[in-house]
């Protein structure tokens, strides 16, 4: 029997529960159908659809038949609607060592915390090691880490967090690890260490302790075919985290003018070179975890423009069983992201409902692991079943908090790009406002899976209820109750009402998109844009 027959058996035993499931209340058929995915999927026999368990692909499965019932066209592997996503585990193997070339020591756990690098097996790098400041580059915001250092063959040595000053969806990008390994890189660096405990607390800054912890534990990406995880800087990996302790030893008397330098609230690097050549060396091991994406296509009517694909995405997976919390130990993942997935579902019968199909193609794509780090977003962006440059746009639905009326929604990126116009016409036609982002210190803007389509160049929109009115207090009251919690699940007060309200909010631009005589392009200018070289305004 197969896993997923095993798990389908097994899991079949509780689903007489959901015939119970909260609220007598009459509902209307669009309102039904929403809370009717939402049962199944977010229902306790679904145990939370961890990415890479069976319950996730049963979840999909699901999926995967609705797509079909839709009248879908499969657009996965062998002419069905499964995309296979070769998802890998991997962890910091027992032995890893670092020392200068001085024969001075880093203590693990106390000087240095080393990291696990994906993309391979056994890393050993040996080089002098040089501090970058914030290790970015970007002009148009006065940032040029690497003017003047040459850190060819060598590791760089980064502080992290976001510079202050920056747009919020900018500070959002530069504040992880991402953009600074990309430069690294690009100037052919062979590593690179985060400078933990030197500024503020907050995303995207290094907290040594925090680097510890990770030490123990699995992270996830997906696997090439060499069987090692997807990096995007395979020759410069992310080596450790030092912690002050472990800086002063590396950088000696160039270190107080580092802390300085951090402690301002404009960090300007200064110049700093290791003691001596720093010698990191590790082991990772991987563990398969065998996933899918669902993917499925609505052909597009126009013979000219039916080629390009609009995506509509949202993620499958939730956290599966953690620690129990009032005797529950079930993440359900109810908001976050079942409601996605059946606005998701509801939208693709609404298109085929509409009686004109769109002129161009609509693309409804399911993703796993997203919990995992935009893992599958990720893994179906660099292996799309049409090529990038026909995805014209992406319209990601994740997590609404539908437990109050929203006056306001929230577009993040939308204004980067000529989507910004259609989604004010779709928030309008519902009688709402646009808001700017009203929490950037959360940076939302790389949290969801639309992101990765960003960082293809691909003009992309995240839309949510605003806080507006009662918003601030609901959102607040999941956020710090249900969020990856086992009580985001049916007990919680929807209102599908809202969810409606959603839906529609995101399917008229979906079709506004699907339909407008030209695709949509970043505005002149724009840094993402630019940084990641999409179609752009003249």
């Amino acid at each position: 029997m197969s896993r997923i027959a095993r798990s389908l058996a097994l899991a079949l035993l509780p689903l007489s529960a959901i015939a119970s499931a909260q609220g007598a209340a009459p509902l209307s058929p669009e309102e039904a159908a929403l809370k009717s995915h939402v049962m199944f999927l977010a229902s306790d026999a679904m145990k939370g659809r961890d990415a890479g368990s069976g319950e996730y692909d049963i979840a999909a499965a699901y999926v995967a038949a609705q797509f079909q019932a839709a009248g879908l066209t499969p657009m996965g592997a062998n002419g069905s609607y499964l995309q296979p996503v070769p998802l890998v585990a991997y962890k910091l193997a027992d032995g890893a060592r670092a020392a200068l070339a001085d024969g001075a020591a880093l203590e693990p756990g106390k000087d240095i915390a080393i990291a696990a690098n994906p993309a391979a097996r056994a890393t050993a790098v040996s080089a002098p090691v040089v501090f970058v400041g914030h290790g970015l580059e970007a002009p148009a915001f006065g940032l040029d880490d690497y003017a003047g250092v040459d850190v060819r063959g060598k590791i760089v040595a980064y502080v992290g967090g976001a510079p202050a000053g920056l747009p919020s969806e900018v500070a959002a990008t530069m504040g992880g690890p991402q953009e600074r390994l990309r430069a690294a890189a690009a100037h052919g660096a062979v590593g690179a260490i985060a400078l933990a405990d030197l500024r503020t607390a907050g995303r995207g800054s290094p907290a040594f302790a925090g680097a510890v912890t990770a030490q123990g534990s699995e992270r996830v990406t997906w696997a090439t075919p060499a069987g090692v995880g997807n990096s995007a800087t395979p020759a410069t990996p992310l080596l450790a985290t030092l912690s002050p302790a472990g800086g002063a030893k590396l950088f000696g008397k160039a270190w107080p003018a580092i802390v300085k330098a951090a402690a301002r609230k404009t960090l300007r690097r200064v110049p700093a070179v290791s003691v001596a050549p720093l010698t990191v060396t590790s082991a990772t091991t991987f563990r398969a975890m065998p996933s899918s994406n669902v993917v499925g296509m609505l052909p597009g009517s126009d013979p000219a423009l039916a080629g390009e694909m609009v995506v509509l995405s949202a993620h499958l997976d939730h956290v599966g069983v953690g620690k129990p919390v009032n005797g529950d130990a079930i993440y359900n993942g109810a908001m976050d992201d079942a409601v996605g997935i059946a606005t998701l579902i509801e939208e693709a019968r609404r298109f085929k409902a509409a009686g004109t199909a769109p002129r161009r193609s609509i693309l409804f794509l399911a993703v796993t692991a997203e919990e995992k780090g935009l893992v599958g977003s990720d893994y179906f962006v660099n292996h799309p079943p049409v090529p990038i440059d026909r995805i014209v746009a992406d319209v990601n639905l994740d997590m609404p908090i539908l437990t109050y009326r929203f006056e306001d929604m929230v577009a993040f990126g939308g204004d980067r790009s000529t989507l910004g116009p259609i989604i004010a016409r779709a928030t309008g036609a519902l009688g709402v406002a646009l808001s700017p982002d009203p929490i950037p210190e959360m940076s939302i803007f790389v949290r969801s899976d639309h992101y990765n389509f960003v960082r293809k160049g691909v003009p992309s929109v995240f839309l949510w209820p605003g806080l507006k009115g009662p918003g601030r207090a609901a959102f607040d009251t999941f956020m710090n109750n249900c969020y990856h919690r086992p009580c985001d699940d049916l007990n919680q007060p929807f209102l599908w009402g809202e969810g409606v309200r959603f839906l529609d909010a995101n399917y008229r631009i979906a079709r506004e998109i699907a339909d407008a005589p030209q695709r949509p392009v970043w505005n002149k200018g724009d840094y993402f844009g630019t940084l990641y070289k999409g179609p752009m305004a003249p």
